[in-house]
């Protein structure tokens, strides 16, 4: 018989006892340091922020008291059970404090709030840590962003936060950097490039996310030509611990893994799509559970849009807009779901998503629920992807509805040759502004749209050929559409619509007067925060929607707020800063106060700040031109200027003005300022070498003659 060898139980139970203790003292020896020193100090946040893991996460959804990961809990409800702040109360809100986050450009970030510790980024992902109790800067951290670059983005220079864990905190730089910062001195701890190449204009915007202590991240630009991948970093050390590619790369060489190889089949390889890139960019919504140790993304558009040019046979080009789920530790793809196969329309699955428990025809289901670009609302399996249901929350013309087979019943119409007008169009029914799910009401809180946007299909596509008409061109699109050659006819609108995933059905509804609202927050104290495009941050009643306070903030809302308690008191913080690809060239407010926190709690008495008006002048009158160079100035200024200016004197501008309302000189020194001119340290091009000085001519004749044309008669 062989003998087993002796197992000293005692020894053993007294080593796992004795590891059980000194964990248990460490985290006392955190709560003791959070304790005794005074709150904002060093060792305060250091105490504060180290204890910040996974199961600090999973135990503040208990009490919501603090905001440690920007969805507020793993499944990114944005539901937190403070309810202090109710709807009897909530009229009562006053201002706490404001802070600057010095930026004139889009700020889309969710605060994050540990004890009193706040970190928020501004737009050129600029993070700032604040005290606050008091609304007072800790420490700022600028990444150095080359700001002449800030083209090879398609949707304004923003970042939408930070990651905490274990006294750290990461951010993901425009430029394509993961960076770790110290939490007590913002000093940098690593930074590892995340790019693949440099060919392709890569950039990112989203916020990391951290489990299992590893940090997430995906990238931007499928615009521009690019394939999307994610990938995961040991936050310790920074080292890569997994990458996944969310489309396959060139066939002549060996595909990355089984998932890539299963995905090509799905796509024609006589067009060539590995050189646009292909797309897919995972570029915002990282999800987690850590029950079943599952990481799900949502995957971008494709690059081109036009599949006819990417993908010529057809195909439903794996693995676009799909929701993906990966292994949390190894990024071995596990199973997906594909919202809209074969994308022809840029409508990304990237938006926000959450997880929730639901009981659905009398079983309880393990769900994720999902608002993607496409107008439809999901209901989708999150143990096997399996679709449970769809249904659209704004009208819709590329599909009629979803099958039991969980695919569109598409509209053939939507993807012809010849103009149309798409509804939803590329802005998307739901961008990327978060949504939340409040349990006891049973709702989600959903900011929808409508951006009118007709797609004329082009015959043809060179990657990365500039040519005059086509859009954005000149700074490194690659669409296969002209955008708007035949004017849309749909209308613009934006709302907040609270929606029953069980149901798939509208219960009520807010009507804005512009698309491109902020995210929502929701409450046990039966609430709704949102801010919006007019310059406002609102509370509704969850259950009935009725209005019950407001604000003024300033300017346009996009981002969402979070809320936490701080010494027995409940605040609610939004970080204010007009901007996102609308907020660049459009606006409803005209208010253009710069970036900013707001803080509130119940009679709270701080002022508010000085409001700021935008800067325009009359419309532009004066410059010299010839009226037969407007017609080639026309497809130049689509090349080179639209995506950030708008259209002189039809559009008011956003966070870049409109170049209809600028000074005479401005435009008659136009060479001055696209080669190599003073503003690139804000963000513009410098356009030597895409444009010639006879282009500028004709581009100064459109920018002129477009004003002429729409200045009302005198009387």
């Amino acid at each position: 018989m062989t003998r087993l060898p002796r197992v000293d139980f005692a020894r053993r139970y007294s080593c796992t006892a004795a590891i059980t203790i000194g964990l248990g003292l460490v985290i006392s020896a955190n709560g003791a340091i959070a304790q005794n020193a005074a709150k904002g100090s060093p060792d305060h946040i250091k105490a504060v922020t180290s204890s910040v893991d996974g199961a600090s996460i999973k135990a503040n959804t208990a009490t919501s008291n603090d905001w440690p990961t920007i969805g507020l809990d793993y499944a990114e409800t944005r539901f937190s059970k403070l309810n202090q702040i109710t709807t009897d109360n909530v009229k009562k809100l006053g201002l706490a404090w404001t802070y600057p986050l010095e930026s004139s450009r889009g700020v889309e970030a969710t605060p994050l709030v540990v004890d009193g510790i706040m970190y928020v980024t501004a737009s050129w992902s600029v993070v700032h840590a604040v005290d606050a109790r008091t609304g007072k800067r800790i420490w700022t951290f600028d990444p150095g962003i080359d700001k002449e670059k800030g083209y090879k983005g398609c949707c304004d220079v923003v970042n939408r936060g930070v990651a905490l864990w274990k006294g750290k905190v990461f951010v993901g730089a425009y430029d394509g950097r993961l960076i770790a910062l110290d939490a007590v001195t913002g000093k940098k701890v690593w930074e590892k490039d995340t790019l693949i190449d440099k060919e392709h204009s890569y950039t990112i915007t989203g916020a990391p996310r951290v489990f299992n202590g590893k940090v997430v991240i995906g990238n931007g630009g499928a615009e521009y030509g690019a394939r999307g991948y994610v990938t995961a970093y040991d936050a310790e050390t920074g080292n890569q611990a997994w990458r996944w590619f969310t489309v396959p790369g060139d066939p002549s060489k060996p595909f990355e893994d089984e998932s890539m190889a299963a995905a090509a089949k799905t796509w024609d390889p006589a067009g060539k799509y590995w050189i646009n890139g292909g797309g897919g960019t995972a570029w915002d919504t990282i999800t987690f559970d850590p029950d079943l140790n599952m990481v799900y993304i949502g995957t971008g558009n494709g690059s081109p849009w036009n599949r006819n040019h990417r993908s010529p046979a057809g195909g439903d080009n794996l693995y676009l807009a799909s929701l993906v789920a990966l292994n949390a530790d190894t990024g071995k793809y596990i199973w997906h779901y594909q919202e809209t196969p074969g994308d022809h329309w840029d409508y990304t699955s990237t938006q926000p998503m959450i997880l929730a428990d639901l009981t659905i025809d009398g079983a309880p289901r393990k769900v994720i629920l999902h608002a993607p670009k496409n107008g439809f609302f999901f209901v989708v399996d999150r143990t096997n992807g399996k679709f449970i249901s769809a249904k659209n929350f704004v009208d819709v013309n590329w599909a009629t509805g979803y099958g039991a087979d969980g695919r569109p019943i598409e509209v053939p119409a939507a993807r012809g040759a010849e103009a149309y007008d798409s509804i939803p169009g590329p802005f998307g029914a739901h961008n990327w502004h978060p949504m939340s799910f409040n349990p006891q009401t049973g709702l989600v809180y959903l900011p929808a749209q409508g951006v009118p946007l007709n797609l004329t299909p082009e015959k043809a596509l060179a990657h990365n050929a500039a040519a005059p008409g086509k859009f954005a061109s000149a700074t490194g699109w690659n669409l296969g559409f002209a955008l708007n050659a035949t004017p849309p006819k749909s209308p613009a609108f934006g709302r907040l619509l609270a929606w029953d995933p069980v149901k798939q059905k509208e219960v009520w509804r807010a009507e804005y007067v512009a698309p491109w609202n902020g995210g929502t927050l929701t409450t046990a104290g039966n609430l709704v925060f949102q801010g919006t495009a007019d310059g406002r941050f609102i509370a509704y009643n969850a259950t009935s929607g009725e209005k019950l306070w407001e604000s003024p903030v300033g300017t346009g809302v996009v981002a969402a707020a979070s809320t936490y308690m701080l010494d027995g008191k409940q605040y609610v913080s939004i970080a204010v800063g007009w901007g996102g690809v609308f907020g660049i060239s459009q606006r409803v407010t005209e208010l253009q106060s710069p970036g900013t926190v707001y803080t509130f709690t119940v009679d709270g008495k701080a002022p508010l700040p000085t409001f700021v008006k935008y800067q325009t002048e009359g419309l532009l009158e004066g410059v010299k031109y010839d009226p037969k160079d407007v017609p080639e100035g026309t497809g130049l200024y689509v090349a080179a200027c639209a995506n950030c200016h708008g259209v002189p004197g039809v559009d008011k501008g956003g966070n870049i003005r409109n170049l209809g309302y600028v000074p005479k000189d401005t435009i008659e020194n136009l060479q001055k300022i696209v080669f190599k001119g003073p503003f690139r340290e804000q963000g513009m091009p410098d356009f030597t070498g895409k444009l010639t000085e006879a282009d500028v001519v004709k581009i100064q004749a459109f920018i002129q003659g477009t004003a002429d044309a729409v200045r009302p008669p005198k009387k």
